[in-house]
């Protein structure tokens, strides 16, 4: 069992930066790759970020690739996405996920991931 707790989320200018935390307990958390999924209001959860066990091995789709920084400290069970410039559509409810399968790997996919947060707001105003 894992449990997952986002924070940071809130309301920004466009160009401006937030930092999302995702706190987690449970199962020891260097055993697991943690992912960020975003759902914004009529589209799919789509992938934004993930890291891998170690912090060795990151991955971004396109759209946030040079904005978006992930990050995690073992030692504080927590995992952080820096975003910078912030776009309006950007603005969407932000989760963090754990994928208990693989812990060296990044795994795009939301069906691939065992636990979820309840999200927190992002919002980013033109």
């Amino acid at each position: 069992q894992v449990q997952l707790v986002e924070s940071g989320g809130g309301l920004v200018q466009a160009g401006g930066s937030l930092r999302l935390s995702c706190a987690a307990s449970g199962r020891t958390f260097s055993s697991y790759a943690i992912g960020w999924f975003r759902q914004a209001p009529g589209k799919e959860r789509e992938f934004v970020a993930a890291i891998t066990w170690n912090g060795k091995s990151t991955n971004y789709p396109d759209s946030v690739k040079g904005r978006f920084t992930i990050s995690r400290d073992n030692a504080k069970n927590t995992v952080y996405l820096q975003m910078n410039s912030l776009k309006p559509e950007d603005t969407a409810v932000y989760y963090c996920a754990a994928d208990l399968y693989y812990s060296d790997l990044i795994r795009e996919g939301r069906y691939e991931y065992d636990y979820w947060g309840q999200g927190t707001q992002v919002t980013v105003s033109s």
